[in-house]
Protein backbone atom coordinates (compact mmCIF):
# COMPACT_ATOMS: atom_id res chain seq x y z
CA UNK A 1 0.00 0.00 0.00
CA UNK A 2 1.61 3.28 -1.22
CA UNK A 3 0.58 5.94 1.57
CA UNK A 4 0.75 10.02 0.25
CA UNK A 5 0.82 12.05 3.28
CA UNK A 6 -0.15 16.20 3.54
CA UNK A 7 -0.03 18.76 5.30
CA UNK A 8 -2.69 20.74 3.94
CA UNK A 9 -4.79 20.33 0.63
CA UNK A 10 -8.23 21.39 -1.26
CA UNK A 11 -9.31 18.22 -1.36
CA UNK A 12 -8.09 14.53 -0.60
CA UNK A 13 -10.37 13.39 -3.01
CA UNK A 14 -9.47 16.35 -6.11
CA UNK A 15 -5.24 15.16 -5.13
CA UNK A 16 -6.09 11.53 -5.95
CA UNK A 17 -8.22 12.06 -8.54
CA UNK A 18 -5.71 14.43 -10.46
CA UNK A 19 -3.14 11.70 -9.78
CA UNK A 20 -4.67 8.99 -10.92
CA UNK A 21 -4.96 11.08 -14.41
CA UNK A 22 -1.25 11.39 -15.02
CA UNK A 23 0.40 8.19 -12.87
CA UNK A 24 -0.56 4.37 -13.36
CA UNK A 25 -0.87 4.37 -9.64
CA UNK A 26 -1.05 1.29 -7.52
CA UNK A 27 -4.28 -0.03 -6.52
CA UNK A 28 -5.31 1.40 -2.85
CA UNK A 29 -2.89 3.87 -3.01
CA UNK A 30 -4.06 6.53 -0.02
CA UNK A 31 -3.78 10.06 0.23
CA UNK A 32 -3.85 11.88 3.52
CA UNK A 33 -4.33 15.19 4.74
CA UNK A 34 -4.16 17.56 8.22
CA UNK A 35 -6.12 19.61 6.98
CA UNK A 36 -8.48 19.94 4.10
CA UNK A 37 -9.89 23.20 2.78
CA UNK A 38 -12.63 22.05 0.90
CA UNK A 39 -14.10 18.99 2.10
CA UNK A 40 -16.62 17.40 0.38
CA UNK A 41 -19.53 15.22 1.30
CA UNK A 42 -22.68 13.91 -0.50
CA UNK A 43 -24.42 15.66 -3.38
CA UNK A 44 -21.69 18.86 -2.82
CA UNK A 45 -22.27 19.13 0.92
CA UNK A 46 -19.13 20.65 2.84
CA UNK A 47 -16.80 18.50 5.12
CA UNK A 48 -16.05 20.30 7.79
CA UNK A 49 -12.92 19.01 9.95
CA UNK A 50 -10.75 20.51 12.73
CA UNK A 51 -7.32 20.51 11.50
CA UNK A 52 -5.00 17.66 12.44
CA UNK A 53 -7.34 16.24 14.61
CA UNK A 54 -9.23 13.73 12.32
CA UNK A 55 -8.80 11.09 9.81
CA UNK A 56 -9.06 12.39 6.18
CA UNK A 57 -8.20 9.78 3.68
CA UNK A 58 -8.46 8.59 0.29
CA UNK A 59 -7.98 5.73 -1.35
CA UNK A 60 -7.93 4.22 -5.08
CA UNK A 61 -10.28 1.51 -5.91
CA UNK A 62 -9.66 0.09 -9.37
CA UNK A 63 -10.79 -3.33 -11.03
CA UNK A 64 -13.69 -3.82 -8.63
CA UNK A 65 -16.70 -1.94 -10.34
CA UNK A 66 -17.23 -3.13 -14.21
CA UNK A 67 -20.85 -1.87 -14.78
CA UNK A 68 -22.39 1.62 -14.03
CA UNK A 69 -25.58 -0.27 -12.26
CA UNK A 70 -24.25 -1.73 -9.37
CA UNK A 71 -21.88 1.24 -8.02
CA UNK A 72 -23.22 0.88 -4.48
CA UNK A 73 -21.91 -2.05 -4.19
CA UNK A 74 -18.60 -0.17 -3.65
CA UNK A 75 -20.76 1.76 -0.36
CA UNK A 76 -21.16 -1.06 0.71
CA UNK A 77 -18.32 -2.35 1.25
CA UNK A 78 -16.08 0.59 2.19
CA UNK A 79 -18.68 1.63 4.97
CA UNK A 80 -18.19 -1.88 6.59
CA UNK A 81 -14.76 -1.83 6.62
CA UNK A 82 -14.85 1.55 8.45
CA UNK A 83 -17.63 -0.53 10.56
CA UNK A 84 -14.96 -3.51 11.32
CA UNK A 85 -12.12 -1.51 12.19
CA UNK A 86 -13.83 1.04 14.93
CA UNK A 87 -15.77 -2.65 16.37
CA UNK A 88 -11.78 -3.66 16.52
CA UNK A 89 -11.55 -0.67 18.61
CA UNK A 90 -14.64 -0.82 20.95
CA UNK A 91 -16.21 1.74 19.50
CA UNK A 92 -20.23 1.14 20.43
CA UNK A 93 -23.37 1.03 18.83
CA UNK A 94 -22.21 1.55 15.36
CA UNK A 95 -24.28 1.65 12.17
CA UNK A 96 -24.65 2.50 8.74
CA UNK A 97 -26.96 5.98 8.19
CA UNK A 98 -28.16 5.12 4.67
CA UNK A 99 -26.11 5.47 2.16
CA UNK A 100 -22.91 5.58 4.27
CA UNK A 101 -22.78 7.99 7.25
CA UNK A 102 -20.94 6.15 10.49
CA UNK A 103 -23.23 6.81 13.38
CA UNK A 104 -22.18 5.38 16.92
CA UNK A 105 -25.61 5.71 18.98
CA UNK A 106 -27.42 9.10 17.41
CA UNK A 107 -24.04 11.09 16.40
CA UNK A 108 -22.30 10.81 12.99
CA UNK A 109 -18.80 10.22 13.49
CA UNK A 110 -17.57 9.73 10.00
CA UNK A 111 -18.93 10.30 6.16
CA UNK A 112 -18.02 8.95 2.76
CA UNK A 113 -17.86 10.22 -0.55
CA UNK A 114 -16.58 7.90 -3.36
CA UNK A 115 -16.14 9.38 -7.09
CA UNK A 116 -16.21 6.97 -9.79
CA UNK A 117 -14.75 7.96 -12.92
CA UNK A 118 -15.66 5.50 -16.13
CA UNK A 119 -12.62 5.11 -18.79
CA UNK A 120 -12.35 5.13 -22.45
CA UNK A 121 -11.69 1.31 -22.01
CA UNK A 122 -15.07 0.90 -19.77
CA UNK A 123 -13.14 0.25 -17.38
CA UNK A 124 -14.59 2.24 -13.42
CA UNK A 125 -12.13 3.96 -10.96
CA UNK A 126 -12.83 4.72 -8.09
CA UNK A 127 -11.30 7.46 -5.42
CA UNK A 128 -13.01 6.76 -2.29
CA UNK A 129 -12.97 9.65 0.20
CA UNK A 130 -13.42 8.72 3.91
CA UNK A 131 -13.60 11.32 6.86
CA UNK A 132 -13.55 10.23 10.30
CA UNK A 133 -13.93 11.89 13.86
CA UNK A 134 -10.87 10.97 15.93
CA UNK A 135 -9.68 13.66 18.17
CA UNK A 136 -11.44 16.51 17.91
CA UNK A 137 -13.94 16.68 20.95
CA UNK A 138 -15.43 20.20 20.18
CA UNK A 139 -18.75 19.78 18.19
CA UNK A 140 -20.63 22.75 19.19
CA UNK A 141 -21.45 24.01 16.03
CA UNK A 142 -22.64 20.31 14.84
CA UNK A 143 -24.91 19.31 17.58
CA UNK A 144 -25.53 15.86 15.86
CA UNK A 145 -21.84 14.94 15.37
CA UNK A 146 -19.44 13.43 17.54
CA UNK A 147 -15.90 11.29 17.44
CA UNK A 148 -14.22 8.47 18.89
CA UNK A 149 -12.31 10.51 21.89
CA UNK A 150 -15.49 12.49 22.29
CA UNK A 151 -17.70 9.06 22.87
CA UNK A 152 -14.45 6.63 24.41
CA UNK A 153 -12.62 9.54 25.76
CA UNK A 154 -9.29 7.89 24.42
CA UNK A 155 -7.32 9.65 21.73
CA UNK A 156 -6.42 7.53 19.05
CA UNK A 157 -3.50 7.43 16.45
CA UNK A 158 -4.10 8.58 12.77
CA UNK A 159 -2.21 6.65 11.05
CA UNK A 160 -2.81 3.31 12.63
CA UNK A 161 -6.26 4.00 12.08
CA UNK A 162 -5.04 4.71 8.33
CA UNK A 163 -3.65 1.61 7.83
CA UNK A 164 -6.02 -0.15 9.40
CA UNK A 165 -8.82 0.96 7.06
CA UNK A 166 -7.15 0.59 3.79
CA UNK A 167 -6.37 -2.57 4.78
CA UNK A 168 -9.77 -3.56 5.86
CA UNK A 169 -10.84 -2.38 2.22
CA UNK A 170 -8.31 -4.39 0.11
CA UNK A 171 -9.74 -7.39 2.38
CA UNK A 172 -13.04 -6.80 1.66
CA UNK A 173 -12.62 -6.11 -2.08
CA UNK A 174 -11.20 -9.74 -2.59
CA UNK A 175 -13.93 -11.19 -0.26
CA UNK A 176 -16.77 -9.92 -2.58
CA UNK A 177 -15.61 -12.34 -5.50
CA UNK A 178 -16.30 -15.38 -2.95
CA UNK A 179 -19.29 -13.61 -0.88
CA UNK A 180 -20.72 -10.94 -1.47
CA UNK A 181 -24.22 -11.54 -0.19
CA UNK A 182 -22.46 -11.97 3.04
CA UNK A 183 -21.25 -8.62 2.69
CA UNK A 184 -24.96 -7.00 1.77
CA UNK A 185 -26.21 -8.72 4.29
CA UNK A 186 -24.07 -7.46 6.94
CA UNK A 187 -24.70 -3.97 5.58
CA UNK A 188 -28.88 -4.34 5.77
CA UNK A 189 -28.24 -5.49 9.45
CA UNK A 190 -26.25 -2.19 10.36
CA UNK A 191 -28.76 0.17 8.73
CA UNK A 192 -29.31 3.16 11.57
CA UNK A 193 -33.09 2.91 12.34
CA UNK A 194 -33.85 -0.01 10.23
CA UNK A 195 -37.26 -1.38 11.19
CA UNK A 196 -38.25 1.55 13.25
CA UNK A 197 -40.87 3.79 12.37
CA UNK A 198 -39.41 7.31 11.82
CA UNK A 199 -40.63 10.50 10.13
CA UNK A 200 -38.99 11.24 6.99
CA UNK A 201 -39.03 14.37 4.81
CA UNK A 202 -39.37 14.58 0.94
CA UNK A 203 -37.64 16.95 -1.30
CA UNK A 204 -40.67 19.09 -1.42
CA UNK A 205 -39.90 19.99 2.19
CA UNK A 206 -42.94 17.62 3.03
CA UNK A 207 -42.90 15.61 6.04
CA UNK A 208 -43.86 11.59 6.63
CA UNK A 209 -43.82 8.51 8.35
CA UNK A 210 -42.19 5.16 7.12
CA UNK A 211 -40.13 2.50 8.36
CA UNK A 212 -36.61 1.53 6.40
CA UNK A 213 -36.99 -1.82 5.47
CA UNK A 214 -33.85 -2.13 3.67
CA UNK A 215 -31.46 -0.79 0.43
CA UNK A 216 -31.87 -2.08 -3.27
CA UNK A 217 -29.24 -3.08 -5.35
CA UNK A 218 -28.56 0.11 -7.00
CA UNK A 219 -28.27 1.92 -3.61
CA UNK A 220 -32.01 3.52 -3.34
CA UNK A 221 -33.79 3.37 0.34
CA UNK A 222 -36.56 1.69 0.35
CA UNK A 223 -39.30 2.72 2.91
CA UNK A 224 -42.21 1.41 4.03
CA UNK A 225 -45.06 3.83 3.66
CA UNK A 226 -48.41 4.39 5.79
CA UNK A 227 -50.37 2.91 3.23
CA UNK A 228 -48.28 -0.06 3.44
CA UNK A 229 -46.59 0.34 -0.26
CA UNK A 230 -42.84 0.17 -0.17
CA UNK A 231 -41.16 3.24 -2.15
CA UNK A 232 -37.56 3.40 -2.86
CA UNK A 233 -35.28 7.23 -2.63
CA UNK A 234 -32.62 8.25 -4.39
CA UNK A 235 -30.00 10.07 -2.09
CA UNK A 236 -31.30 13.65 -1.48
CA UNK A 237 -34.90 12.53 -2.58
CA UNK A 238 -35.25 12.24 1.31
CA UNK A 239 -33.97 12.80 4.81
CA UNK A 240 -34.69 11.00 7.94
CA UNK A 241 -35.61 14.01 10.81
CA UNK A 242 -34.49 12.04 14.03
Amino acid sequence: MKLIKLDAIDSTNDFLKALASQDELDNFTVVTAENQIKGKGQMGSKWVSESGKNLIMSVLVKDFLFDTEHVFNLSVVVSLSVIEVLKSLNIPELSIKWPNDIMSYNKKIGGILIENTLKSDGRIVSVVGIGLNVNQTNFDAFPTASSLAAITGKVFDKTDLTISVAAKLQQNTEAWNNDSQTLWDAYFALLFKKGVPMPFQNKKNQNFMGIIKGVSPQGKIQILLEDDTVSEFEIKEVKMLY
